[in-house]
């Protein structure tokens, strides 16, 4: 469902509640109020935290449609699943600014909309920094984290230098007005072959454009602006964090031909994440999620659904 685009503003008593340690920073840091659709057809129990789950860059929470489908029906207990829209991404509110401590301030708001104590996370790539600074910030919020393909260590894979060459390619298309949708994929895909050669990947971004009801023309649901200027600082790095750590149970799930999470970031991760495992899914690249959902889903099903994890 979609949620209106609002500033969320902290209450006293939330911030008191649950002991923030950097209270000083949600005050310069404006949240805004997340997009999400909530899947709980089968009665959840009351005792099972929630998850959240957090697409990557270009991504949005339709992404994830089947995939929390499948974690609402087969976790046991049973929970609630919350897919959610990051900032600048899909029906969530544009921001002139986006970083990993705008993402976590828009995510501790959603909390408090929810009136969730504590939760399960699932993140990935950009979702997955997003949570694990989450988790290490205020880790009495999560009962359990997944990260997917995505590590603290600096960088975002080999990959990374060609993510703004994508988001200037999708800012230069022009498609007229009086085309439909179908027609309108067909010339922007067109127009990003020049640039982008792997058809899978342009399908994927071209998933962001939409028609608008009010005159017609064409525009992506992603902030393009906003990501190619703050794409450097504020998805590319991981935000440095002092002395925090996460004590809870944590999984990363890394592509077996994906770069993004390596050896060399091994010692980062568990310094961050003591009680954490990292399992490689072989035959996947970095959208381990879509491209073997069905071992995907195993992996993190098998660890949601682990009662001796503390």
């Amino acid at each position: 469902m979609h949620r209106n685009s609002r500033l969320y503003v902290f209450s006293s008593n939330f911030l008191s509640k649950h002991k923030f340690s950097t209270t000083s920073q949600l005050r310069t840091v404006a949240p805004v109020e997340l997009s999400y659709n909530v899947y709980d057809t089968v009665q959840s129990s009351s005792q099972a935290a929630p998850v959240l789950v957090l697409h990557g860059l270009f991504g949005s929470k339709f992404n994830w449609n089947s995939l929390s489908k499948a974690f609402h029906q087969k976790t046991k207990p049973t929970r609630k699943i919350f897919s959610i829209d990051a900032r600048n991404h899909g029906e969530s509110p544009h921001s002139e600014v986006h970083s990993y401590e705008h993402m976590v301030a828009d995510l501790v708001a959603l909390y408090k909309k929810l009136n969730i104590e504590k939760a399960s996370v699932i993140g990935h790539s950009m979702g997955g920094r997003a949570m694990m600074l989450l988790a290490l910030q205020y880790p009495h919020l999560i009962d359990r984290a997944v990260i997917v393909d995505i590590s603290p260590a600096p960088g975002i894979g080999t990959n990374n230098t060609n993510i703004p060459l994508f988001l200037h390619s999708m800012k230069s298309i022009r498609i007229s007005a009086d085309q439909t949708i179908h027609q309108a994929r067909k010339v922007a895909d067109e127009q990003l072959a020049k640039i982008i050669a792997e058809k899978p990947l342009r399908d994927f971004l071209i998933t962001n454009l939409a028609k608008s009801p009010e005159d017609g023309s064409f525009r992506w649901r992603i902030n393009l602006d906003a990501l190619e200027r703050n794409f450097n600082s504020g998805v590319a790095q991981f935000p440095a964090v002092g002395g925090l750590r996460f004590d809870g149970p944590t999984l990363f799930i890394a592509g077996g031909r994906s770069d993004y999470i390596q050896q060399k970031d091994i010692p980062v991760i568990k310094q961050l994440f003591p009680n954490s495992e990292i399992k490689f899914v072989e035959g996947a690249g970095h959208w381990v999620h879509s491209e073997k959902s069905a071992e995907f889903a195993k992996v993190v099903l098998n660890f949601l659904n682990d009662s001796n994890l503390h």
